[in-house]
């Protein structure tokens, strides 16, 4: 007999491990997910969340590994210096973290360090990230890009960064702020260096492509670049232009658009150094992109390069174009910041209930004499179902099921009749399921089973505040249990989260082939289930929005250790119910003084003891200072 039983391999392969996973993640051999480092470490994740539950930390929680994030920044600046020397370029290459990516302390901090033997650098879109990025250490020569519209406060405080040593570039965004840039220059008396945002004819591809091209948010046009470069002459400060800079969008699913975009850039490099114009920088922007579903294609979720056919694509086309005007070629500067931290973070959410057709019910209401003839012909469709009459009897058990909530509305149906029936049709479309999963070719009526016999896997988080952008983009995460993966999943299931929301659900998830509409899990058996979601360390840390009042979650920073195994480094708290109140404008002395007059008036009418009276109070001082997610 074929031995089916299912290893941690199989998972692996269900789930994708090895392809999204840039084998930063694997699944071993116990059959539980863990994180792999250079030198040999490893940490399972089920084994930390297990020690924080132990110390009385509440879930959900994000795991950070800096370690991941520091490997991150040595292989992109790695990428660079080979294809540099396998080349023989002769610029250099220096990254630049855009913080707006992710501005957890955490994260800044390790890229600086990570990035400092690199010249890595920082790019601030506004005045608050220029602050922050400001009093980092970051190396002398590394770059800090001033990106995003300015104000006078935003391009002094720029200016006084130049003043500080910073290696501090304004990029111009719009006409307006070349003015305002010398302005604020001669007034403190400090020399600018100034970049400039061209606006490409060339676009991205993926769900940004938009934000390129002629209708660009950001960015000069040809005209607008070269009066900027005559009015700098004008003022004897053509040297000031030190930068071009081009963006065509973010995650860039296809090189070949990067490679059309950096020709076209370089081309505006290499004439702007034939007019003598001495740029220095040329910033190829961000774009780099992430394979969220592992499928190596141009699918919005995924790419169809790796890292380094990314750096040496930039490399040999900018250097192509250089070599044929004969201009010296430029240092390259790239913002790639979700290529930078979407590995380092994994949420996990534990498994509260699950509910669906599948789910064995607690109560079926039995048959009764003068049941009505609906449910009756639908126990007759369910006593019979083969391969053969699967499609006739779906059809019908679809048709009587519609008769009967119309019955049930004009009053000819019972409740308890609409209850059996109910139940009879899930049982109904369960056999045909069952019946069917074998076929080679599934009529249409039948192919969408899988997602209507799903069940409905309740977790403690809020999809508004930890993945905003599956809400609002449809953006594809890894999502996949940490433990239990040498035991074969027999549920099909969709994730829904605790927000009071219809739309605080999960329904789309990776595939090497397609989008599947539905997660296999493991059957519940009493014990705490865990399952992870990957991949989402860019954006979803500074977009989530506090639906319901659910606040940034508890996360912990973990890092791997020879002797140890691992050790925690450091546990943040998630916000407080109280911080997310007084976000909404609320102080909480008011709303302490309300509750202890409404309890003293209360206990007056005879509602309350006095004992009662202060455990009320007790309560809601603690749940105001509590985690905001179930505990």
């Amino acid at each position: 007999m074929k031995n089916t039983r299912f290893k941690p391999q199989d998972a692996a392969e269900l789930y994708g491990v090895p392809y999204w996973s840039s084998g930063y993640f694997r699944v071993n051999d116990e059959g539980k997910l863990e994180v792999d480092l250079p030198g040999g470490l490893s940490i399972v994740l089920e084994e930390v969340i297990e020690e924080l539950v132990a110390r009385g930390k509440s879930m959900p929680i994000i795991l950070r590994f800096p370690q991941v994030l520091a490997e991150r920044v040595k292989s992109l600046s790695e990428a660079f210096r080979k294809a540099i020397k396998e080349y023989d370029y002769q610029g250099k290459y220096q990254g630049v973290f855009p913080i707006k990516v992710n501005q957890r302390r955490v994260v800044v901090e390790t890229i600086a360090k990570a990035g400092y033997s690199y010249h890595t650098g920082l790019e601030a879109g506004s005045k608050a990230e220029l602050a922050l990025c400001l009093a980092q250490n970051i190396h002398p020569e590394a770059l800090l890009c001033c990106n995003g519209f300015k104000d006078d406060g935003f391009v002094s405080l720029a200016l006084w960064g130049r003043k500080l040593g910073k290696n501090v570039v304004i990029t111009l965004e719009k006409m307006s702020e070349l003015d305002r840039v010398l302005r604020l220059s001669k007034e403190l008396n400090v020399k600018p260096a100034v970049g400039v945002r061209f606006k490409l004819n060339a676009k991205g591809s993926g769900q940004w492509e938009e934000s390129g091209g002629d209708n660009a948010k950001f960015g000069l046009n040809a005209a607008e670049l070269l009066h900027v470069v005559e009015r700098l002459r004008e003022e004897d400060m053509l040297d000031a232009l030190s930068m071009i800079h081009c963006h065509i969008g973010s995650q860039i699913t296809d090189i070949r658009r990067i490679k059309v975009a950096v020709r076209e850039a370089t081309n505006v490099y290499a004439n702007l150094v034939k007019a003598g114009v001495p740029v220095k920088y040329l910033n190829v922007g961000g774009g780099l992109g992430v394979d969220y579903d592992g499928s190596k294609t141009t699918f919005y979720a995924s790419m169809n390069y790796t890292m380094a056919e990314y750096a040496a694509d930039v490399v040999y086309t900018i250097q192509e174009v250089c070599q044929r005007m004969e201009v010296q070629e430029p240092i390259i500067v790239s913002e790639s910041g979700r290529a930078l931290t979407a590995h380092h973070s994994v949420l996990v959410i534990p498994v509260l209930d699950v509910t669906g057709p599948t789910v064995d019910q607690p109560f079926i209401p039995d048959r009764k004499e003068d049941q009505h003839q609906i449910v009756t012909d639908l126990e007759q469709l369910s006593e019979n179902i083969t391969v053969r009459n699967a499609r006739e009897v779906y059809n019908d058990a679809v048709a009587d099921k519609e008769t009967m909530n119309n019955l049930f509305n004009l009053g000819y149906l019972s409740l308890h009749d609409r209850a059996r029936g109910e139940a009879l049709f899930n049982g109904i479309i369960r056999k045909i399921a069952k019946a069917v999963q074998d076929m080679k070719y599934v009529p249409d009526e039948l192919e969408d089973l899988p997602r209507v016999l799903a069940d409905k896997y309740v977790c403690n988080f809020s999809l508004f505040q930890s993945l905003p952008d599956n809400w609002a983009i449809d953006t594809l995460f890894p999502i996949i249990p940490i433990h239990r993966l040498d035991e074969r999943p027999t549920r099909e299931a969709t994730l829904v989260d605790i927000t009071c929301d219809s739309d605080g659900k999960i329904d789309k998830f990776i595939d090497l082939r397609d989008v599947k509409r539905t997660l296999p899990l493991h059957v519940p058996d009493g014990k705490p289930y865990y399952l992870g979601i990957f991949l989402a360390g860019a954006y979803q840390d500074v977009l989530g929005s506090g639906h319901n009042l659910f606040g940034k979650v508890n996360e912990a920073h973990v890092v791997a250790d020879k002797e140890e195994g691992y050790r925690i480094e450091l546990f943040v708290r998630g916000q407080k119910a109280r911080r997310m109140i007084e976000n909404m404008g609320y102080e909480e002395d008011d709303l302490r003084d309300s509750i202890e007059a409404q309890i003293e008036t209360a206990r007056k009418k005879g509602h309350f003891t006095q004992s009662e009276a202060k455990e009320l109070g007790t309560t809601y001082t603690e749940e105001l200072l509590g985690y905001t997610y179930l505990e």
